[in-house]
C-alpha cells in the first residue's frame, strides 16, 4: 500500500504545491520554513562537517516538537559521547521544537533544521544531502513516504521512545493493511511500555523488531539537591518569596478552572502558596489570565523578566518546565483532569517531589500506575481531592519527603535506558544492509 500512498501524495503535491508555495512565500512567517522543508535551502544550514568527520557515522534524529525534543536529549548526549566523530543531524517539525532543539541540543549536534514535507522530491533531496547512516525517529510523527524512501535506500530506521495514543492505535489497528507496511520500514521499534509492544504485535509486526527498553526520560540529567535547586531556580525564574510552589505542567483547556477552584481551597490553609501553570499550548496564556482574574487571582508571566509576587505565575516560555519542577513542593500533571490522555510524569518525578494527576492518564497508563505503586504519585478525582492532597502534603513535611523520595527512586531504579538504546544503535550501524551506506 505504500507505493499507492506515494502515487497519491505525488498527485496531490503536483495539484496543490504551486498554490501552497505561493501562499507561504507571501507570508514572511512561513517563507524560510517552507523553502527548507521543500529541501530547497537545506544546504545552507549544513556545516562543512562531512569531510571533517568522515570517519564517523551520520545519524539523523527527528523529533516532532518540544516534548519529543526533550525526550531525545538523553539519547543525543549518549550518541555524542559514544560516537565523538559522528555527524549528528537533528530535525523537527514545529518552530517551537526547532527553537528548543537549538537551545538544548545545539552544542551536541552538527545542525538543527526543519523536517521535510512528505513529498517524494523533498525527502529525496534531504536524503541525498544528509547521506544518513541511520535514521532515528523519536516517539511519533510517522510519514509513510519518508520512511519508504529511507527503506529503499537501505538506511536503517529506528523508533525510540515510541508511544501510541488511544486514538492513534485504534486507527492503526482498524486500517492495519495501510499502516503495517509503514511500521515494517523500521528495523527496530523501541517502545515506552509493554502495552505499546502488544499493540504493534496485534498489528502483525514481527516480534523480533519490537522491544521495550524503557522511557528515555528516565535518563534525563538529575537536578541538584531539592534545597539548592529551589534557591537557584526561584531567582532564575523571577519568583520572589519563599512560600511553597504547586507546579501544574502541560495543562489543557478546561483544566485551569478546576485548578483555580482547588487553589482557593488550598489558600485557606496555605496562604503563601504560589501556583505555577505551564499550559500545553502557550497561545492560551491570555485566555488563562482572564480566567484567573475572574476567579480572583493576581497573575504574572515568566516572559516579564522581573521578580514577581502574584497568586498565579504563568510559564509562557519553552524548555523551562523541568526547572520549575525543581523549584516546586508538589507537581500536578496536566491533561489528566480533563479527557486529554495526560502527559509523562517522569520529568516531575526526577525532581524528587510528590506527583499528582487526575484520572485521565490513559496515554501514560502503565508508567503512572507504576509510579503510584512505587509510592511517588497519587491520583485525584477532581478539584476537591486535589486540594485535600496538596494541603495534607504541605502540612505533613515527613509524608511529602517520603513521597518525593519514592518518586525520585522510581526514576533511579529505571535508569540505564540510554545504554540499552546505544547497543541497538551499534547493532544497526553494523548491520549488513548498512555496509557501504552513509
Amino acid at each position: 500500500m505504500l507505493p499507492l500512498y506515494v502515487i497519491i501524495s505525488t498527485f496531490l503535491t503536483i495539484l496543490f504545491l504551486p498554490v501552497g508555495v505561493a501562499w507561504a512565500l507571501v507570508k514572511k512567517k512561513y517563507r524560510g520554513r517552507t523553502l527548507q522543508r521543500l529541501g530547497l535551502t537545506l544546504h545552507t544550514c549544513l556545516p562543512e562537517c562531512q569531510k571533517q568527520k568522515s570517519r564517523g557515522p551520520v545519524i539523523w534524529i527527528h523529533a516532532l516538537s518540544v516534548g519529543e525534543v526533550t525526550s531525545a536529549l538523553p539519547l543525543v548526549r549518549g550518541l555524542r559521547k559514544e560516537y565523538p566523530d559522528a555527524i549528528l543531524y537533528f530535525s523537527t517539525t514545529t518552530r517551537t521544537g526547532l527553537d528548543t532543539a537549538g537551545r538544548l541540543s545545539g552544542p551536541l549536534v552538527d545542525a538543527v533544521f526543519f523536517a521535510p514535507f512528505d513529498f517524494f522530491f523533498s525527502v529525496r533531496r534531504f536524503i541525498n544531502l544528509l547521506h544518513p547512516s541511520l535514521f532515528i525517529l523519536v516517539e511519533t510523527d510517522f510519514w509513510p513516504g519518508w520512511l519508504l524512501q529511507l527503506n529503499r535506500k537501505k538506511i536503517p530506521c529506528m523508533l525510540v521512545n515510541g508511544r501510541f495514543s488511544r486514538q492513534s492505535i485504534t486507527r492503526y489497528l482498524r486500517f492495519g493493511f495501510l499502516f503495517r507496511p509503514m511500521f515494517d520500514c523500521f528495523q527496530l521499534l523501541s517502545l515506552q511500555t509493554v502495552q505499546d509492544m502488544e499493540h504493534l504485535q496485534k498489528l502483525g509486526i514481527a516480534e523480533t523488531k519490537i522491544k521495550s527498553p524503557g522511557n528515555l526520560k528516565f535518563d534525563a540529567r538529575p537536578g541538584k539537591s531539592q534545597q539548592t535547586a529551589q534557591s537557584i531556580h526561584r531567582a532564575d525564574l523571577g519568583i520572589s518569596g519563599s512560600g511553597p510552589i504547586l507546579v501544574c505542567g502541560s495543562t489543557h483547556n478546561g483544566e485551569e478552572e478546576l485548578l483555580f477552584a482547588a487553589w482557593k481551597m488550598i489558600k485557606n490553609h496555605i496562604p503563601d502558596l504560589l501556583l505555577i501553570i505551564a499550559p500545553r499550548d502557550i497561545n492560551r496564556v491570555i485566555a488563562i489570565e482572564q480566567q484567573a482574574r475572574n476567579a480572583g487571582l493576581s497573575t504574572a508571566r515568566r516572559s516579564g523578566n522581573t521578580m514577581v509576587k502574584a497568586d498565579l505565575y504563568l510559564l509562557d516560555t519553552l524548555g523551562e518546565l523541568a526547572a520549575c519542577y525543581h523549584s516546586a513542593a508538589i507537581a500536578f500533571i496536566g491533561g489528566s483532569l480533563v479527557p486529554a490522555g495526560g502527559h509523562n510524569p517522569v520529568e516531575a518525578a526526577i525532581a524528587g517531589i510528590p506527583v499528582l494527576f487526575g484520572p485521565h492518564m490513559e496515554d501514560f497508563a502503565e508508567i503512572s500506575r507504576d509510579l503510584i505503586a512505587a509510592g511517588g504519585a497519587a491520583m485525584v478525582a477532581g478539584s476537591n481531592e486535589l486540594a485535600d492532597r496538596v494541603i495534607h502534603l504541605l502540612l505533613d513535611q515527613k509524608k511529602s519527603l517520603v513521597m518525593g523520595k519514592a518518586a525520585e527512586n522510581f526514576v533511579i531504579t529505571n535508569q540505564g535506558v540510554v545504554n540499552n538504546h546505544l547497543r541497538e544503535v551499534k547493532r544497526l550501524l553494523a548491520s549488513p544492509s548498512q555496509q557501504g551506506n552513509g
